[in-house]
Protein backbone atom coordinates (compact mmCIF):
# COMPACT_ATOMS: atom_id res chain seq x y z
CA UNK A 1 0.00 0.00 0.00
CA UNK A 2 1.33 3.52 -0.78
CA UNK A 3 2.01 5.56 2.57
CA UNK A 4 1.30 8.68 0.38
CA UNK A 5 -1.68 8.51 -0.80
CA UNK A 6 -4.78 9.81 1.09
CA UNK A 7 -7.23 8.40 3.87
CA UNK A 8 -9.67 7.66 1.22
CA UNK A 9 -7.16 5.36 -0.35
CA UNK A 10 -7.76 2.95 2.84
CA UNK A 11 -11.36 2.46 2.21
CA UNK A 12 -10.98 -0.51 -0.03
CA UNK A 13 -8.70 -1.86 2.35
CA UNK A 14 -10.58 -1.50 5.00
CA UNK A 15 -13.29 -2.91 3.44
CA UNK A 16 -11.87 -6.23 2.68
CA UNK A 17 -10.11 -6.49 6.58
CA UNK A 18 -14.03 -6.30 7.39
CA UNK A 19 -15.58 -8.43 5.48
CA UNK A 20 -12.84 -10.99 6.61
CA UNK A 21 -13.25 -10.19 10.08
CA UNK A 22 -17.00 -10.61 10.08
CA UNK A 23 -17.41 -14.10 11.06
CA UNK A 24 -14.67 -13.61 13.82
CA UNK A 25 -16.52 -10.49 15.16
CA UNK A 26 -19.93 -12.00 15.23
CA UNK A 27 -18.50 -15.37 17.07
CA UNK A 28 -16.84 -13.05 19.40
CA UNK A 29 -20.24 -11.21 20.10
CA UNK A 30 -22.08 -14.03 20.44
CA UNK A 31 -19.54 -15.72 22.74
CA UNK A 32 -19.76 -12.19 24.89
CA UNK A 33 -23.76 -12.33 24.99
CA UNK A 34 -23.66 -15.82 26.28
CA UNK A 35 -21.33 -14.57 29.21
CA UNK A 36 -22.37 -11.31 30.08
CA UNK A 37 -21.12 -9.88 33.22
CA UNK A 38 -22.26 -6.99 35.48
CA UNK A 39 -20.23 -3.33 35.65
CA UNK A 40 -16.90 -4.07 37.80
CA UNK A 41 -17.55 -8.28 37.42
CA UNK A 42 -16.28 -8.21 33.32
CA UNK A 43 -13.16 -10.51 34.30
CA UNK A 44 -13.89 -13.04 31.62
CA UNK A 45 -14.81 -10.07 29.24
CA UNK A 46 -11.30 -8.62 30.02
CA UNK A 47 -9.45 -11.15 29.91
CA UNK A 48 -10.80 -12.23 26.05
CA UNK A 49 -10.28 -8.66 24.76
CA UNK A 50 -6.85 -8.17 26.99
CA UNK A 51 -5.69 -11.95 25.22
CA UNK A 52 -6.76 -10.61 21.62
CA UNK A 53 -4.87 -7.46 21.88
CA UNK A 54 -1.65 -9.06 22.92
CA UNK A 55 -1.92 -11.77 20.10
CA UNK A 56 -1.87 -8.45 17.46
CA UNK A 57 1.17 -7.14 19.42
CA UNK A 58 -0.72 -4.06 21.02
CA UNK A 59 0.30 -2.82 24.67
CA UNK A 60 -2.00 -3.38 27.16
CA UNK A 61 -2.62 -1.89 30.45
CA UNK A 62 -5.35 -3.06 33.05
CA UNK A 63 -7.02 -0.58 34.79
CA UNK A 64 -10.22 0.47 36.22
CA UNK A 65 -10.76 -2.97 38.10
CA UNK A 66 -12.19 -4.47 34.49
CA UNK A 67 -10.78 -2.01 32.17
CA UNK A 68 -8.89 -2.38 29.22
CA UNK A 69 -6.57 0.11 27.10
CA UNK A 70 -4.75 -1.08 24.27
CA UNK A 71 -2.13 1.05 22.29
CA UNK A 72 -1.43 0.76 18.79
CA UNK A 73 1.46 2.48 17.60
CA UNK A 74 1.19 3.42 13.65
CA UNK A 75 4.27 2.76 11.78
CA UNK A 76 4.61 6.83 10.92
CA UNK A 77 5.05 9.98 13.59
CA UNK A 78 1.19 11.26 14.17
CA UNK A 79 -1.19 12.04 16.63
CA UNK A 80 -2.97 10.05 19.35
CA UNK A 81 -6.81 8.82 18.76
CA UNK A 82 -9.09 7.13 20.87
CA UNK A 83 -12.12 4.66 20.08
CA UNK A 84 -14.25 3.20 23.10
CA UNK A 85 -16.30 0.49 23.71
CA UNK A 86 -18.25 -0.06 26.64
CA UNK A 87 -18.31 -4.23 28.07
CA UNK A 88 -21.08 -4.37 31.07
CA UNK A 89 -24.50 -6.31 30.88
CA UNK A 90 -27.38 -5.69 32.69
CA UNK A 91 -29.61 -7.36 35.62
CA UNK A 92 -32.12 -8.41 33.06
CA UNK A 93 -33.00 -12.32 32.61
CA UNK A 94 -33.36 -12.57 29.04
CA UNK A 95 -36.02 -13.39 26.51
CA UNK A 96 -34.54 -13.50 23.11
CA UNK A 97 -35.03 -17.10 21.57
CA UNK A 98 -31.55 -17.20 20.09
CA UNK A 99 -29.33 -20.42 20.41
CA UNK A 100 -26.18 -18.35 22.39
CA UNK A 101 -29.08 -16.64 24.82
CA UNK A 102 -27.85 -15.51 28.29
CA UNK A 103 -28.80 -18.59 31.01
CA UNK A 104 -26.67 -16.78 33.48
CA UNK A 105 -28.09 -15.59 36.84
CA UNK A 106 -26.32 -13.20 39.63
CA UNK A 107 -27.52 -11.54 42.41
CA UNK A 108 -28.09 -7.91 41.96
CA UNK A 109 -29.44 -5.90 45.24
CA UNK A 110 -30.44 -8.96 47.11
CA UNK A 111 -32.59 -10.65 44.69
CA UNK A 112 -31.71 -13.01 42.15
CA UNK A 113 -31.70 -12.50 38.84
CA UNK A 114 -30.99 -13.43 35.12
CA UNK A 115 -28.03 -11.22 33.55
CA UNK A 116 -28.30 -10.05 30.09
CA UNK A 117 -26.35 -7.65 27.27
CA UNK A 118 -29.67 -6.24 26.78
CA UNK A 119 -28.28 -2.80 25.85
CA UNK A 120 -25.60 -4.02 22.92
CA UNK A 121 -23.06 -3.78 24.63
CA UNK A 122 -21.60 -6.96 23.92
CA UNK A 123 -22.12 -5.85 20.01
CA UNK A 124 -19.62 -2.82 21.24
CA UNK A 125 -16.95 -4.78 22.53
CA UNK A 126 -16.90 -7.09 19.31
CA UNK A 127 -16.96 -4.29 17.10
CA UNK A 128 -14.01 -2.68 18.69
CA UNK A 129 -12.06 -6.11 18.89
CA UNK A 130 -12.59 -6.28 15.64
CA UNK A 131 -11.31 -2.67 14.71
CA UNK A 132 -8.03 -3.17 16.84
CA UNK A 133 -7.34 -6.47 14.48
CA UNK A 134 -8.00 -4.40 11.50
CA UNK A 135 -5.99 -1.65 11.89
CA UNK A 136 -3.21 -3.95 13.44
CA UNK A 137 -2.91 -5.09 10.45
CA UNK A 138 -2.57 -1.84 8.50
CA UNK A 139 0.11 -0.13 11.40
CA UNK A 140 2.81 -0.12 9.36
CA UNK A 141 0.29 2.91 7.19
CA UNK A 142 -1.02 4.44 10.31
CA UNK A 143 0.48 7.99 10.73
CA UNK A 144 -0.14 7.96 14.45
CA UNK A 145 -1.69 5.70 17.42
CA UNK A 146 -4.91 4.28 17.98
CA UNK A 147 -5.95 3.99 21.62
CA UNK A 148 -8.73 1.10 22.01
CA UNK A 149 -10.59 2.02 25.40
CA UNK A 150 -12.81 -1.05 26.57
CA UNK A 151 -14.83 0.29 29.64
CA UNK A 152 -16.58 -1.35 32.35
CA UNK A 153 -19.75 -0.46 34.19
CA UNK A 154 -21.34 2.07 31.78
CA UNK A 155 -24.32 1.59 33.49
CA UNK A 156 -22.95 1.85 36.63
CA UNK A 157 -20.86 0.60 39.38
CA UNK A 158 -22.03 -1.22 42.13
CA UNK A 159 -23.04 0.41 45.36
CA UNK A 160 -19.77 1.90 47.13
CA UNK A 161 -17.77 1.20 44.36
CA UNK A 162 -16.04 3.87 41.44
CA UNK A 163 -16.29 2.57 37.91
CA UNK A 164 -16.92 3.76 34.09
CA UNK A 165 -15.59 6.39 31.95
CA UNK A 166 -15.12 8.63 35.13
CA UNK A 167 -12.59 6.02 36.89
CA UNK A 168 -11.07 5.09 33.99
CA UNK A 169 -10.01 9.07 33.06
CA UNK A 170 -9.16 9.03 36.73
CA UNK A 171 -6.37 6.37 35.91
CA UNK A 172 -4.99 7.64 33.55
CA UNK A 173 -6.59 6.34 30.23
CA UNK A 174 -6.36 9.54 28.31
CA UNK A 175 -2.76 9.89 29.39
CA UNK A 176 0.91 8.60 28.09
CA UNK A 177 0.65 9.11 25.60
CA UNK A 178 -1.98 12.28 25.24
CA UNK A 179 -5.45 11.31 23.61
CA UNK A 180 -6.63 14.40 21.21
CA UNK A 181 -10.05 13.62 20.14
CA UNK A 182 -12.33 10.40 20.48
CA UNK A 183 -15.03 8.52 19.42
CA UNK A 184 -17.69 5.99 19.99
CA UNK A 185 -21.08 4.65 18.87
CA UNK A 186 -24.51 2.25 20.55
CA UNK A 187 -26.47 0.14 18.84
CA UNK A 188 -30.31 1.08 18.88
CA UNK A 189 -32.99 -0.56 17.64
CA UNK A 190 -34.58 2.62 16.84
CA UNK A 191 -32.76 2.75 13.40
CA UNK A 192 -32.69 -0.10 10.78
CA UNK A 193 -29.43 -2.04 10.19
CA UNK A 194 -27.03 -0.41 7.54
CA UNK A 195 -28.56 2.94 9.04
CA UNK A 196 -25.75 5.34 10.60
CA UNK A 197 -26.65 8.67 13.12
CA UNK A 198 -25.18 11.65 14.10
CA UNK A 199 -25.96 14.66 15.47
CA UNK A 200 -24.15 17.41 16.06
CA UNK A 201 -24.03 19.84 19.48
CA UNK A 202 -25.62 18.21 22.76
CA UNK A 203 -27.50 14.13 21.48
CA UNK A 204 -27.91 12.10 24.57
CA UNK A 205 -29.18 13.76 27.97
CA UNK A 206 -27.83 14.40 31.61
CA UNK A 207 -28.99 11.90 33.83
CA UNK A 208 -29.18 12.88 37.57
CA UNK A 209 -31.34 11.21 40.33
CA UNK A 210 -33.67 12.75 43.10
CA UNK A 211 -34.64 11.66 46.10
CA UNK A 212 -37.25 12.82 48.13
CA UNK A 213 -38.29 12.04 51.95
CA UNK A 214 -41.72 13.26 53.35
CA UNK A 215 -42.44 12.84 57.10
CA UNK A 216 -46.21 13.73 58.18
CA UNK A 217 -47.53 12.65 61.67
CA UNK A 218 -49.26 9.06 61.85
CA UNK A 219 -53.18 8.68 62.28
CA UNK A 220 -55.57 6.16 61.45
CA UNK A 221 -56.96 6.67 57.89
CA UNK A 222 -60.54 7.14 59.91
CA UNK A 223 -59.25 10.31 62.02
CA UNK A 224 -56.94 12.60 59.14
CA UNK A 225 -57.61 15.47 61.22
CA UNK A 226 -55.65 14.35 63.78
CA UNK A 227 -52.35 13.71 61.42
CA UNK A 228 -50.25 15.01 58.62
CA UNK A 229 -50.88 12.47 55.70
CA UNK A 230 -47.40 12.53 53.82
CA UNK A 231 -49.24 11.08 51.09
CA UNK A 232 -51.54 13.09 50.33
CA UNK A 233 -48.74 16.17 50.67
CA UNK A 234 -46.17 13.55 48.17
CA UNK A 235 -49.02 13.70 45.49
CA UNK A 236 -49.15 17.31 45.63
CA UNK A 237 -45.31 17.35 44.99
CA UNK A 238 -45.46 15.02 41.84
CA UNK A 239 -48.09 17.58 40.51
CA UNK A 240 -46.72 20.26 41.42
CA UNK A 241 -43.07 18.90 40.02
CA UNK A 242 -45.00 18.82 36.45
CA UNK A 243 -45.11 22.55 35.93
CA UNK A 244 -41.05 22.98 35.95
CA UNK A 245 -41.01 21.80 32.48
CA UNK A 246 -44.12 23.17 31.47
CA UNK A 247 -44.42 26.77 32.93
CA UNK A 248 -40.21 27.59 34.42
CA UNK A 249 -37.52 26.55 31.76
CA UNK A 250 -37.61 27.94 27.98
CA UNK A 251 -38.90 25.22 26.30
CA UNK A 252 -37.59 26.52 23.04
CA UNK A 253 -34.01 26.17 24.18
CA UNK A 254 -33.52 22.55 25.04
CA UNK A 255 -36.06 20.16 26.24
CA UNK A 256 -35.99 18.29 29.30
CA UNK A 257 -37.54 15.61 31.65
CA UNK A 258 -38.70 15.49 35.74
CA UNK A 259 -40.17 12.05 36.36
CA UNK A 260 -41.45 10.66 39.44
CA UNK A 261 -40.61 6.60 39.25
CA UNK A 262 -41.01 5.49 42.82
CA UNK A 263 -43.65 6.26 45.10
CA UNK A 264 -43.51 4.74 48.67
CA UNK A 265 -45.67 4.75 51.94
CA UNK A 266 -47.89 2.56 54.19
CA UNK A 267 -48.18 -1.00 54.55
CA UNK A 268 -52.37 -0.82 55.52
CA UNK A 269 -55.19 0.77 54.04
CA UNK A 270 -56.37 2.37 57.18
CA UNK A 271 -53.44 3.38 58.55
CA UNK A 272 -51.83 6.72 56.96
CA UNK A 273 -47.89 6.58 57.50
CA UNK A 274 -45.66 8.69 59.23
CA UNK A 275 -43.29 8.72 55.87
CA UNK A 276 -43.52 8.54 51.71
CA UNK A 277 -40.16 8.38 49.85
CA UNK A 278 -39.79 9.22 46.60
CA UNK A 279 -37.41 8.69 43.60
CA UNK A 280 -37.16 9.98 40.08
CA UNK A 281 -34.73 11.37 37.28
CA UNK A 282 -33.91 14.61 35.92
CA UNK A 283 -32.66 14.71 32.57
CA UNK A 284 -31.92 17.54 30.38
CA UNK A 285 -29.04 18.55 27.48
CA UNK A 286 -28.32 22.31 28.95
CA UNK A 287 -26.03 22.37 31.80
CA UNK A 288 -28.10 25.77 32.96
CA UNK A 289 -31.31 24.25 32.58
CA UNK A 290 -30.07 21.57 34.64
CA UNK A 291 -29.10 23.66 37.78
CA UNK A 292 -32.13 25.42 37.17
CA UNK A 293 -34.32 22.02 37.63
CA UNK A 294 -32.29 21.24 40.31
CA UNK A 295 -33.42 24.52 42.32
CA UNK A 296 -37.26 24.01 41.42
CA UNK A 297 -37.40 20.65 43.13
CA UNK A 298 -35.90 21.62 45.84
CA UNK A 299 -38.43 24.98 46.23
CA UNK A 300 -41.28 22.82 45.47
CA UNK A 301 -41.07 20.07 47.48
CA UNK A 302 -39.88 22.23 50.96
CA UNK A 303 -42.45 24.62 50.17
CA UNK A 304 -45.44 22.32 49.58
CA UNK A 305 -44.47 19.60 52.34
CA UNK A 306 -44.56 23.25 54.60
CA UNK A 307 -47.89 24.17 53.32
CA UNK A 308 -49.07 20.80 54.45
CA UNK A 309 -47.64 20.27 57.75
CA UNK A 310 -44.98 17.97 56.65
CA UNK A 311 -41.65 18.48 56.67
CA UNK A 312 -39.30 17.16 53.45
CA UNK A 313 -35.68 16.28 53.02
CA UNK A 314 -34.46 16.50 48.82
CA UNK A 315 -31.38 14.83 47.58
CA UNK A 316 -30.40 15.25 44.19
CA UNK A 317 -26.79 12.84 42.76
CA UNK A 318 -25.64 14.34 40.30
CA UNK A 319 -24.88 11.22 37.61
CA UNK A 320 -23.53 11.34 33.57
CA UNK A 321 -23.23 15.24 31.82
CA UNK A 322 -24.95 15.69 28.58
CA UNK A 323 -23.36 13.99 25.67
CA UNK A 324 -22.69 16.29 23.28
CA UNK A 325 -20.71 15.65 19.90
CA UNK A 326 -18.04 18.69 19.28
CA UNK A 327 -19.09 20.42 16.41
CA UNK A 328 -16.16 20.58 14.24
CA UNK A 329 -15.37 16.73 14.84
CA UNK A 330 -19.08 15.98 13.48
CA UNK A 331 -18.36 17.99 10.53
CA UNK A 332 -15.27 15.95 10.22
CA UNK A 333 -17.01 13.05 10.82
CA UNK A 334 -20.35 13.31 8.39
CA UNK A 335 -18.72 12.82 4.78
CA UNK A 336 -16.02 9.93 5.94
CA UNK A 337 -19.08 8.03 7.17
CA UNK A 338 -20.72 9.25 4.33
CA UNK A 339 -17.96 7.89 1.78
CA UNK A 340 -17.72 4.07 3.57
CA UNK A 341 -21.51 3.90 4.50
CA UNK A 342 -23.07 5.47 1.78
CA UNK A 343 -24.25 8.72 1.91
CA UNK A 344 -28.08 7.12 2.00
CA UNK A 345 -26.95 5.61 5.10
CA UNK A 346 -26.50 8.36 6.89
CA UNK A 347 -28.14 10.99 8.44
CA UNK A 348 -29.01 13.25 11.31
CA UNK A 349 -31.11 11.48 14.43
CA UNK A 350 -32.80 13.44 17.26
CA UNK A 351 -32.20 14.28 20.60
CA UNK A 352 -32.10 11.13 22.68
CA UNK A 353 -33.26 11.41 26.48
CA UNK A 354 -31.23 8.38 27.73
CA UNK A 355 -27.79 8.95 29.08
CA UNK A 356 -24.21 8.09 28.62
CA UNK A 357 -21.04 8.06 30.64
CA UNK A 358 -19.18 8.94 26.93
CA UNK A 359 -19.68 12.17 28.16
CA UNK A 360 -17.19 12.13 30.83
CA UNK A 361 -14.64 11.77 27.52
CA UNK A 362 -15.69 14.54 25.79
CA UNK A 363 -14.95 16.88 28.55
CA UNK A 364 -11.67 15.94 28.09
CA UNK A 365 -11.13 16.19 24.27
CA UNK A 366 -13.44 16.26 21.59
CA UNK A 367 -15.27 13.33 20.83
CA UNK A 368 -18.25 12.28 18.39
CA UNK A 369 -21.11 9.67 19.51
CA UNK A 370 -22.96 7.62 16.62
CA UNK A 371 -26.10 5.30 16.24
CA UNK A 372 -25.81 2.45 14.50
CA UNK A 373 -29.24 0.81 13.54
CA UNK A 374 -29.84 -2.81 14.52
CA UNK A 375 -33.34 -3.42 13.77
CA UNK A 376 -33.77 -5.82 10.22
CA UNK A 377 -35.42 -4.03 7.64
CA UNK A 378 -37.83 -6.61 7.79
CA UNK A 379 -39.50 -5.62 11.03
CA UNK A 380 -41.07 -2.73 12.50
CA UNK A 381 -38.49 -0.72 14.11
CA UNK A 382 -40.80 1.29 15.67
CA UNK A 383 -42.33 -1.53 17.36
CA UNK A 384 -38.62 -3.27 17.81
CA UNK A 385 -37.98 -4.05 21.94
CA UNK A 386 -35.83 -0.40 22.99
CA UNK A 387 -32.51 -0.70 24.73
CA UNK A 388 -32.66 -2.23 27.92
CA UNK A 389 -35.57 -4.66 26.99
CA UNK A 390 -35.40 -8.33 27.88
CA UNK A 391 -36.46 -8.60 24.26
CA UNK A 392 -33.89 -6.24 22.59
CA UNK A 393 -32.31 -8.45 19.65
CA UNK A 394 -29.50 -7.10 17.67
CA UNK A 395 -28.94 -8.14 14.09
CA UNK A 396 -25.30 -9.14 13.65
CA UNK A 397 -25.43 -7.46 10.42
CA UNK A 398 -24.98 -3.96 12.02
CA UNK A 399 -21.28 -5.23 13.57
CA UNK A 400 -19.30 -4.92 10.27
CA UNK A 401 -20.97 -1.62 9.75
CA UNK A 402 -19.11 -0.94 13.36
CA UNK A 403 -16.01 -1.79 12.51
CA UNK A 404 -16.05 -0.14 8.88
CA UNK A 405 -17.24 3.47 10.69
CA UNK A 406 -14.31 3.59 13.32
CA UNK A 407 -11.56 2.01 11.15
CA UNK A 408 -12.33 4.83 8.87
CA UNK A 409 -12.43 7.56 11.26
CA UNK A 410 -9.53 6.56 12.79
CA UNK A 411 -7.34 6.91 10.38
CA UNK A 412 -8.80 9.60 8.16
CA UNK A 413 -8.60 12.19 11.49
CA UNK A 414 -4.62 10.65 12.03
CA UNK A 415 -3.63 11.45 7.87
CA UNK A 416 -5.87 14.96 8.81
CA UNK A 417 -3.85 15.81 11.75
CA UNK A 418 -0.26 15.20 10.93
CA UNK A 419 2.67 15.02 13.11
CA UNK A 420 6.50 15.52 12.38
Amino acid sequence: MDTNLPAASFDSAIAAAADRLEPKVVAWRRDIHQNPELGNREFRTSRLVADHLRSLGIEVRLMAHTGVVGLLKGGKPGPVIALRADMDALPVTEEVDVPFKSTVKTEWNGQVCGVMHACGHDAHTSILMGVAELLAGMREQIPGSVKFLFQPAEEGAPQGEEGGAQLMIKEGCMEDPKVEAIFGLHVTSVHYTGKIGYRSGPLMASSDTMRIFLRGTQTHAALPWRGVDPIVVGAQIVLGMQTIVSRSLDITKEPSVVTVGVFQGGNRDNIIPDEVRMEGTIRTFDEAQRDQIHGHVKRITEMIAESGGAKAKVQIQRGYDVVVNDPALTAFAVPVLKRVIGDGNVGVVDKVCGSEDFSFFQKVVPGVFLRVGCTPPERDSLKAAPNHSPRLFVDENCLKLGVKALSALAVDWLAANPRS
